[in-house]
């Protein structure tokens, strides 16, 4: 049970940075973005979206427009601005980072 609590944790720890990661490739609404995570592996519920979605907004990450659904009412899109952009670039940075260091200590365990 203690490591799939482990795994959870690691999961909802990168959340913020795959949302940007799939915004930054076009406009997206909610549904469309759990489908990305859910076909990644990373299993995400609507509670768990939308309270990442309105803190990026707060944080001016992002910004969203109405766009009308060939089916049923009006769909949210989420855009990433400018500052999200930047945002992305230095999550990409670190994300580099911390994943050579996990290699270096990897690495010295095998050896």
């Amino acid at each position: 049970m203690r490591d799939e609590n482990v795994k959870i944790q690691m999961r909802k720890g990168v959340l913020d940075y795959c949302v940007l990661a799939i915004l930054a490739t076009g406009d997206s609404y909610a549904p469309a973005i759990i489908s990305e995570l859910k076909q990644a592996e990373m299993i995400v519920v609507e509670g768990t979206l939308y309270p990442i979605l309105t803190r990026m907004k707060n944080a001016g990450y992002l910004t969203y427009h109405w766009k009308e659904s060939p089916q049923g009412p009006p769909r949210k899109y989420y855009t990433l601005t400018q500052e999200g952009h930047r945002y992305l670039e230095s999550l990409d940075e670190a994300w580099s980072v911390l994943v050579e260091q996990i290699e270096n200590i990897r690495n010295k365990r095998k050896q």
